[in-house]
């Protein structure tokens, strides 16, 4: 059984090429998310699927930052209205903390990179345009450009005008690359009209100008003998970027258009991923709280023309259960059907941050991050955690019998991550029901009788054995049963005398997670 990313490598070594060159780009429009960087991670995965082959294959990535400002980002000001129109390049910084627009919403997403195992050559638009890459695409570009008018005419509801060339110069006048229309050419030299009541002359080597984005797409085809290349679905649509695209590679610059990989867009709580809205989750803010083999995960346990959605709030705890128990079954310590574990091991595999011969041999440490929610409100430091994750038997067996002081420093270092990454993600997505604060003084009561005599015949329990979470479980639904108290109730009174609130974590080990002495004078209204 093959994962999607192996059968595109494996249709690749069909390609007669001595190297194949993956290719990635992003509009630099605003803070990069995880719904406009698939293309990095899906290119980043298949140069590695084809490693795996023995073919040669690199990974590279284009940032579109001479492309115009079409909508203010979130979270700037409505005075960056001005720049509208404007190259990211020649926006300025708008905190100035870097050199300009470009390299504030660019800077922070290449720094996450290598925690997602990522390499990549990193290209400039600007640059391309500026130190000449462009020039000789941009000639022939112009010299066919009625053959172009044609090609765009065929997808067109209304043809383009004769004189139209697919150039536009950035405006002498008001700097803006959007609203010009280029009609005449001499050499090097372009007429153009601009929207602010302009007439000028370009020169192409200048790099103040740029092809029209389905002419520049194909034009960087050939310029980087790009081979595959993964986009969004709206450039896969019929008569879309890549259908335009793929003729001008073909006709006008004698380039087969490159294997595509469309995906779906991620969408953020249901709703479309929007830089102009803030409407947007980065792989950074990922990284606050989750590994980075879990954004992988996501984006590759389904197909890329899957709709898939990602929410951090209470969804987000599923998930992480769900990516434990793939990674249970691919160490076999999880039984499923052999189907399912085929295909579990095959995502899990391309999930990983390192090449598959360094995924390690055993199962790493893995405590449960919906319950160090619980564990992280109540300790006060990483070794409280630890003990509170022992009393409740989430340790592996190897560690039952260990303190803290005596783990392996690489389980301590997972563990200290995952208790920042659940602290981050308390702060930030928990919602409030799950939130709570341990009580130092027993908080305002209105509890029955019945709700008190269940608390102090559990304090009776605690202090005469230790129980295992399940096993007090069960002893507390034996005495609310002979109590006559309904579950609700009964719990209720756990919550309101702990934490002042009507609902908390799982009672039973909710309890031994705390202090047994506390809990004991708690339970019998005593402190």
């Amino acid at each position: 059984m093959k994962h999607w990313i192996e059968r595109i490598a494996s249709d690749l070594t069909n390609w007669n090429v001595d190297q194949h060159v993956i290719a990635s780009g992003t509009s630099i429009s605003g803070s990069i998310h995880i719904g406009n960087s698939c293309d990095v991670f899906i290119a980043n995965a298949a140069t590695k699927a084809l490693h795996k082959l023995d073919t040669s294959a690199r990974t590279i990535w284009i940032a579109d930052d001479h492309d115009p400002l079409r909508k203010v980002p979130y979270p700037l000001p409505d005075s960056y209205e001005k720049y509208l129109g404007i190259p990211y390049s020649k926006i300025p910084c708008p905190e100035n903390c870097c050199s300009n627009f470009v390299e504030h919403f660019q800077k922070p997403f290449l720094e996450t990179l290598p925690a997602f195992g990522i390499e990549l050559e990193t290209y400039s638009g600007f640059k391309m345009y500026h130190e000449g890459t462009y020039n000789d695409y941009i000639r022939k570009s112009l010299e066919k450009a009625h053959q172009i008018r044609k090609i765009f005419n065929q997808f067109r509801e209304h043809p383009l005008k004769e004189d139209w060339l697919p150039y536009n110069p950035i405006c002498e006048n008001c700097g803006r690359v959007n609203t010009t229309y280029a009609y005449e050419y001499n050499g090097d030299m372009v007429k153009y009209r601009c929207e602010c009541g302009n007439d000028g002359v370009m020169d192409i080597k200048s790099g103040e100008g740029k092809l029209t984005w389905r002419v520049e797409w194909a034009a960087r085809w050939k310029i980087f003998g790009i081979t595959c290349e993964p986009f969004g679905k709206d450039h896969a649509a019929s008569g879309g970027s890549y259908d335009v695209s793929k003729i001008i590679s073909k006709e006008i610059f004698d380039y087969p258009a490159p294997y595509p990989i469309p995906y779906e867009w991620i969408t953020l709580k249901g709703d479309a991923m929007s830089k102009s809205k803030g409407v947007f989750f980065t792989p950074g803010q990922w990284l606050e709280i989750g590994a980075p083999e879990t954004l992988n995960y996501f984006i590759f346990r389904s197909k890329p023309m899957k709709h898939k959605d990602f929410n951090p709030s209470m969804p987000f705890l599923d998930f992480i259960d769900q990516y434990d128990r793939v990674e249970r079954i691919y160490y076999d310590e999880e039984e499923s059907s052999e189907k399912e574990t085929l295909k579990l091991k095959k995502i899990y595999q391309i999930s990983q941050t390192v090449d598959i011969e360094s995924i390690p041999e055993s199962t790493p440490f893995q405590p449960s991050y919906r319950f160090m929610t619980v564990a992280c409100q109540i300790g006060n430091d990483d070794q409280e955690i630890f003990n509170i994750l022992k009393k409740n038997s989430q340790l592996p067996p190897e560690m039952e019998g260990k303190t803290w002081s005596q783990i392996d420093l690489e389980d301590a270092d997972r563990f200290k991550m995952r208790i920042k990454q659940v602290k981050n993600w308390l702060n930030i997505y928990a919602p409030d029901f799950v939130k709570f604060e341990v009580q130092n003084e027993i908080p305002t009561l209105n509890l029955n009788d019945n709700q008190k005599e269940f608390l102090v015949k559990v304090a009776h329990l605690l202090e005469n054995r230790d129980f295992t979470p399940e096993e007090l479980h069960d002893e507390m639904y034996q005495i609310l049963k002979e109590l006559g108290l309904k579950p609700q109730k009964a719990f209720q009174a756990i919550y309101r005398v702990i934490i002042g609130k009507k609902q908390g974590p799982r009672a039973a080990s909710f309890v031994l997670s705390l202090d047994k002495d506390f809990v004991i004078r708690r339970f019998n209204l005593e402190a």
